[in-house]
């Protein structure tokens, strides 16, 4: 398991440097990049950008940002740090999130993809605007452990962000609103809907077997949660998983101090599911065979775990491997490289 390990990182590795070889002397983005595209398929997002109009400056600022250490207290910690390109911006070289002076988080860090469809942000919920999702982890003192006060001052220093500023919204003012609507326009961009499952449902692509079983037993088996073209129904709910009592992490009871709400979590999509590892909000498993186990195992519910998930039952070994065959066609080759989402500082 650790060498199978060891070689998906070196061709995760591989990829994204590729990528990087291909692209990193190009950063340039024209209006046609920052078309808002709706997949066919897809409901109307939650976030529209109706008060955040994109524009290619703001989207070169947002990526600016998002890259520069300059955001942290000390400099040493971007949002890139913990949100990898690679992995579809999720992190998987930690169980959980890691930010400066080498302190660790309690939760496994989330992927960021069609953020433009979740209604609130967070596994417990604890944020319900995708424009300041971005505060949580600046200011949080585990993070980033930053003030956006002092975060402005810093960027008004530099001639460089006063000139990107200028350019994204035509004077001089620099101030945290600004600062988080063009984070906001370059994560709001990162949209995945091109993996081997949407070209198969537009009869671009063709499956396996082996791929089909894995689609109609989870259709059957999954999707009460994870429901298609998004792979989430953004609904809180106890999978089972037995609390790490070093954590003492409750979850959506934090937010809603309801009894009936601890334990659940955020249901994640599972689009890019095989380079987002690890997985759980606490990032216990590193393998997918470890997850099925956990849903087809009786004994690791519990009296308060969700119905969806108790209705899952016992799974063969042959129905689990279909079922990972079929959520690794949900990886996103185009989005996972996608030029527009490169580090600007690459050369």
């Amino acid at each position: 398991m650790k060498n199978k390990f060891i070689v998906l990182i070196i061709f995760s590795a591989c990829i994204i440097l590729l990528s990087f070889a291909n692209n990193a002397s190009d950063h340039s983005i024209s209006k046609k990049d920052i078309e808002l595209k709706i997949p066919k398929g897809f409901p109307k997002p939650i976030y529209d950008f109706k008060n955040n109009k994109i524009s290619p400056e703001g989207f070169i600022l947002g990526r600016k940002l998002f890259y520069d250490p300059i955001l942290s207290k000390d400099s040493s910690t971007s949002c890139q740090s913990c949100h990898q390109r690679v992995a579809a911006f999720a992190h998987i070289d930690h169980t959980l999130s890691h930010g400066i002076d080498g302190k660790i988080g309690t939760r496994n860090v989330p992927a960021i993809q069609n953020m433009i469809w979740k209604d609130t942000y967070m596994a417990d919920g604890g944020v319900n605007n995708m424009e300041v999702q971005p505060i949580n982890p600046l200011t949080n003192p585990i993070e980033m452990n930053e003030s956006l006060a002092h975060i402005i001052f810093k960027l008004k220093q530099k001639k460089e962000y006063v000139a990107l500023f200028k350019k994204a919204y035509k004077d001089t003012i620099i101030n945290s609103e600004r600062l988080l609507k063009s984070l906001a326009q370059f994560t709001g961009l990162m949209i995945s809907a091109n993996s081997r499952y949407d070209k198969y449902l537009s009869g671009k692509d063709t499956f396996s077997i082996q791929e089909k079983s894995g689609l109609q037993l989870f259709r059957a088996k999954c999707s009460g949660c994870h429901q298609e073209p998004l792979f989430t129904d953004n609904s809180y709910r106890n999978n089972g998983l037995m609390a790490d009592s070093s954590l003492n992490d409750i979850g959506r009871g934090r937010i809603t101090k309801i009894e009936g709400d601890n334990f659940k979590f955020k249901v994640p999509s599972l689009r890019n599911i095989e380079m987002t590892f690890p997985y759980m909000h606490d990032g216990r498993y590193r393998k997918l065979k470890d997850v099925l186990n956990h849903y087809s195992s009786t004994i690791s519910h519990n009296k308060t775990t969700d119905e969806d998930v108790t209705k899952i039952g016992s799974l063969s070994d042959k129905e689990r491997k279909d079922i990972i065959a079929f959520l690794l066609t949900l990886t996103d080759k185009e989005f996972l490289n996608d030029k527009r989402f490169v580090d600007p500082n690459r050369k």
